[in-house]
């Protein structure tokens, strides 16, 4: 019953049919990844692509959390003595994380507080007396409970309001009531710490400020929540006191009987001691939480861009390392990115170092045959990548700026000291500078994708799902593109379906030893890579050249026969249906259906015998800043200049424009029409051409416009 309400839930919450989240939840219990359940499963789910499968997995998660916490509730309050039979269907029936915990405040193991103490006294039957409001005068009653411990009926009364007050604070009714009132009118207030003006300048924004809180953008909140843990602002979220408290009393005050003016002064102490905090550290909880999810899904959305960005494909390149002092260092690649050569040049630093460096640039171009050169945008980048231009004008050699971000890191990782062990880390960069020209998702599985450096607040978020968001989407992208399986690097393999950093490392081991694979069978060889494993990882794995031209295909090795019959029936073999585009269109594809076989998996298979093993990423595009301006120095508002967009916010799009400083086009700035998602309008690494509106020396800002140029 519990596993078909969860079915019921997600479904209703993912908006898709519950025969397909529960085929995807047992296909997630039997080990399945969401790529090869969204490309090889469609008739199981009902064809759902990968976000859907994806919600379902991340909703699923949650509510087998949900469960267990339950079953930690039930327990505790059975070892009180205290679960009932109704008590415990109540829970059994709650899927609702938020109303869970409101039914299980009362029995919730607390330290002494005001009303237990009042309870060890004798006075809850007091409480309960006045919370009745039967028409009794409580200070008659009180005069019932004086003891040795209670010293008059003033002590009786005020112990019985601190239980009135902890009885209303752990009503499911009355939080449920707070829960809505915060959660639509709670105001964020944030002010400046005194004598933290200066240090926290940067924060002037919040100095004194107040928003509606749900309204609040992710960007403002993340903000907040940093200059509060830096100390610097101190946070408040309440909504309109007096409305609060005259909801409470709706709920907990009958008439006007002599019990109303006790119940009053509880209710009073309890919003302002128990329950306001309480809904407070909830409210920020929950917004953190929002903040977060939002932010996370910028980082994400940026990062499948950048790993899905063109590649120059497999040519060979110099790439360059830019520096002043250091120099410029050097490297050629072969077609795969393997070291061919180096060397470092001074162009920027030495009395004759142009001439020198533009010699040895030329040697190396002639040496290597290199038809690509790769420019690191860091420090000096624009200045080296003006000396390659002038050498190579004629096109004969393509010449490209290409992203720094994260290569330092790549550079003194363990991955590269075990790729380069006799290559410093400067060479090393130049490295990862040239192949992430030739195949930026290859080369960017090696870093850590927070220090990429394309999303918003990335250290302000909650890191675990930071890690879980952003490992889903490289893996989502590499099984996209599909790998190659004879020359893919351990950090690529261990993104691939089924597959892992152990099995990653043991098909590599393998392929030193024994050589290039020959067909995705072979891959059964390789040590602990089972039956589970090559059903989960085979259809994204590529072999070029192998004897049988599918394994070189998205068609999975479960499909083989159905190509095979389809080639039989046609009195032909795989390699001339593949070849032959008139045979590809005589096949009825219906003649293939089959109970575990539909026409979505079929419409798969021939798509891809259209084009096998393609690539679905764009065709990589040379890009150009204006030789006019190299500083910020060298701008004037109303200047229109060509741009890349290097990062996507929330609240708009980072452009280089070649000043060292990227600019910033404000999300009102994107389009003539209102824009609510940045990315509706532009994509990572999109030219674009801006207008700069504004130009801030002190801080070193740049206002720009994609409006009306």
């Amino acid at each position: 019953m519990a596993r078909e309400k969860i079915i019921g839930i997600i479904a209703a919450e993912v908006g898709v049919p519950a025969r397909g989240v529960e085929n995807v939840i047992k296909l997630l219990d039997d080990g399945a990844t969401i790529p090869f359940i969204s490309r090889y499963r469609k008739e199981a789910t009902g064809a759902l692509d990968e976000m859907q499968v994806g919600e379902i997995k991340l909703r699923y998660d949650k509510l087998t959390e949900l469960m267990k916490r339950k079953d930690t509730i039930l327990n505790t309050i059975e070892e009180q003595g205290k679960l009932t039979d109704e008590l415990r269907q109540r829970i059994e029936e709650c899927y609702d994380a938020a109303q869970l915990e409101d039914i299980y405040l009362p029995y919730r193991p607390k330290r002494r507080t005001k009303a237990t103490i009042a309870r060890e006294k004798g006075l809850e039957p007091l409480a309960l007396r006045i919370m009745a409001q039967d028409g009794s005068d409580p200070e008659v009653i009180a005069a019932e409970f004086i003891s040795d411990a209670v010293e008059n009926e003033d002590a009786a009364l005020a112990g019985a309001c601190d239980i009135i007050a902890e009885i209303i604070n752990e009503s499911e009714q009355g939080r449920s009531v707070m829960r809505r009132l915060f959660n639509s009118e709670a105001i964020i207030t944030s002010r400046v710490i005194k004598g933290k003006e200066l240090v926290g300048v940067k924060y002037s924004d919040y100095f004194d400020s107040g928003e509606l809180l749900r309204k609040a953008p992710s960007h403002r909140m993340l903000a907040m929540l940093r200059g509060e843990k830096e100390e610097i602002l101190r946070l408040s979220v309440a909504p309109d006191q007096e409305k609060a408290l005259e909801l409470l009393r709706m709920l907990f005050i009958k008439g006007g009987s002599p019990s109303k003016p006790y119940i009053e002064r509880a209710l009073e102490d309890s919003y302002k001691r128990l329950l306001r905090p309480s809904m407070e550290s909830e409210t920020i909880a929950a917004a953190r939480q929002k903040a977060d999810t939002e932010a996370i899904a910028v980082f994400a959305e940026n990062l499948r861009q950048l790993l899905l960005s063109a590649p120059l494909g497999q040519k060979r390149v110099l790439a360059i390392d830019p520096g002043y002092r250091t120099g410029c260092k050097v490297v050629c690649l072969d077609e795969r990115g393997t070291l061919l050569g180096g060397a470092t040049i001074y162009p920027h630093t030495a009395s004759n170092g142009y001439t020198e460096s533009a010699k040895v640039l030329q040697q190396l171009v002639a040496q290597h045959s290199i038809e690509a050169v790769a420019v690191g945008d860091g420090t000096a980048g624009r200045e080296t990548l003006q000396l390659v231009k002038s050498l190579f004008p004629g096109g004969e050699v393509q010449i490209f700026s290409v992203s720094e971000d994260g290569a330092s890191v790549y550079s003194a990782s363990a991955a590269a000291r075990e790729e380069f062990p006799d290559q410093d880390v400067t060479v090393r960069g130049a490295i990862s500078i040239g192949r992430r020209l030739i195949d930026p998702l290859a080369e960017l599985v090696k870093i850590d994708p927070k220090a990429i450096g394309v999303g918003q607040y990335q250290h302000d978020v909650d890191q675990g799902e930071l890690k879980s968001s952003l490992d889903t989407v490289v893996e989502s992208c590499v099984n996209r593109v599909g790998v190659n399986l004879n020359t893919a690097s351990k950090a690529l393999l261990s993104y691939v379906s089924g597959l892992g950093n152990s099995l990653a490392n043991n098909i590599v081991e393998y392929r030193a030893v024994n050589g290039s694979f020959d067909s995705r069978s072979s891959l059964l060889k390789v040590p602990r890579l089972g039956a589970k494993a090559f059903e989960q990882c085979a259809g994204f794995l590529r072999i070029e050249g192998a004897s049988n031209p599918l394994d070189n295909s998205a068609v999975h090795p479960e499909s083989y026969p159905i190509v095979e019959r389809m080639a039989s029936d046609l009195g032909v073999t795989v390699a001339e249906l593949l070849r032959n585009k008139e045979l590809r269109r005589q096949i009825d594809v219906k003649r293939y259906v089959t109970d575990s076989v539909g026409l979505p998996t079929l419409g798969d298979i021939m798509s891809e015998l259209e084009k096998p093993g393609r690539d679905p990423r764009e065709q990589l595009k040379a890009f150009e800043f204006s030789d006019s301006v190299h500083t910020i120095d060298d701008l004037r508002e109303g200047m229109v200049l060509p741009g890349i967009v290097t990062n996507i916010t929330n609240f708009g799009a980072f452009v280089d424009i070649g000043v060292k400083q990227d600019g910033l086009v404000h999300i009102s700035q994107l389009a003539k029409k209102f824009v609510s998602n940045p990315n509706d309008i532009v994509k990572l690494h999109q030219h674009v051409t801006v207008k700069v509106t504004q130009i801030d020396h002190a801080r070193n800002r740049i206002g720009l416009s994609m409006k009306d140029v």
